[in-house]
């Protein structure tokens, strides 16, 4: 069995790399986290040229379609670099209507999401938490009224696949009226969330969806973990920069043991969770029996391991790591995002030993 990465692979890593590299050059990032939107048209533009709009979509409709294995990749360079914009949320509204939509819903939607003609929003928040399972929002007649929160970019979107009671998903097209979104305040500025209101929005359920809300769902989870690997190992990478540069005494803090010592910590605990991230996904696009409760657990990991990073770097900074004019504090507050979204590590980890308990 072969553990690598095959050249396609490496050489699609190779081609995001370069591009968001270059824009975090140019500033694209910080003036995106500066800005009151925090949306960047021409650098989405150009993601959308490579064909990061259609990670998932299949070819007939223009897209790549590709595995999560793949998207997960490139989630990692997006956290590595703090890439601002909806591209989590986009490439699960892609993924919910390849998997559940019917051959008219495809048709529809999916060739624009892939060229990023149209951008894609998932609103599945709800006040009792994430999971399918405790989603309240019904369809009544043809139409959605109540909430969701923490929705990625809503007012960038011309199609939200929207989370309803009994774990069926819907398609909502915000711009035809019904839906109303109020920006929050949130720490992470690299991807801006709302609180949404329906009201009397139409809405129209994805046809084919057994099982789609969950593996959308863990499909976030996955990519989450991904996006929480690339963050963790850009802390360590910015910190280690800063201690052979950093002054004490009349030398670098990197020769200090103390500094090391947490710097060794710190790669040893999260390059290793790599494979869980790949694991996760291979087991996803398996279908394995035990795909959602490795992808709680993946991201649960994950999310406990880039926070420590991040938190850990502010300390071996001096505490300069979290002033707004560093960029350390981008990765910081993007840590927060990704611990929280999709659930906090300790209500996933009780939700996976709870189905793991189940099928014993």
């Amino acid at each position: 069995m072969n553990f690598h990465l095959s050249p396609d692979q490496i050489a699609l890593q190779d081609a995001v790399r370069r591009i968001v590299t270059d824009a975090e050059k140019a500033g694209t990032h910080r003036r995106a986290f500066d800005d009151e939107k925090g949306f960047d048209r021409d650098f989405w533009q150009s993601l959308m040229a490579l064909g990061v709009g259609g990670l998932v979509v299949r070819g007939e409709h223009g897209g790549l379609g590709l595995d999560l294995i793949e998207v997960a990749l490139v989630a990692e360079i997006f956290g590595h670099h703090a890439v601002a914009g909806p591209f989590l949320s986009h490439t699960l509204a892609a993924l919910a209507i390849e998997r559940a939509g019917s051959p008219e819903q495809k048709a529809r939607w999916l060739p624009s999401l892939a060229t990023g003609e149209a951008i894609g929003t998932v609103a599945f928040d709800e006040t009792d938490g994430w999971h399918p399972q405790v989603w309240s929002l019904a369809k009544e007649g043809g139409a959605l009224t109540g909430t969701k929160t923490n929705v990625e970019c809503p007012e960038l979107a011309d199609v939200m696949v929207v989370g309803l009671a009994d774990g069926r998903l819907a398609i909502v097209a915000p711009k035809d009226g019904g839906v109303t979104s109020t920006a929050l305040n949130a720490a992470d500025r690299t991807r801006r969330v709302a609180h949404v209101e329906f009201a009397g929005a139409r809405a129209e359920l994805l046809e084919n969806d057994k099982g789609a809300a969950q593996a959308v769902f863990d499909a976030m989870l996955v990519l989450i973990a991904a996006d929480a690997l690339g963050g963790a190992l850009r802390c360590i990478e910015m910190t280690s920069d800063y201690a052979k540069t950093r002054m004490q005494f009349g030398v670098p803090i990197a020769r200090f043991q103390g500094i090391k010592h947490r710097l060794a910590n710190l790669v040893s605990e999260v390059e290793p969770a790599r494979g869980l991230v790949w694991y996760a996904a291979l087991a996803h696009q398996q279908g394995a029996s035990d795909a959602s409760e490795t992808a709680a657990i993946c991201k649960a990991h994950l999310a406990d391991r880039f926070n420590i990073a991040a938190r850990t770097s502010v300390e071996l900074h001096g505490g300069i790591g979290f002033t707004w004019d560093y960029d350390l504090q981008i990765w910081v507050k993007r840590a927060m995002f990704d611990f929280a979204v999709g659930g906090t590590p300790s209500a996933l980890r009780g939700r996976a030993m709870r189905a793991l308990e189940a099928a014993a």
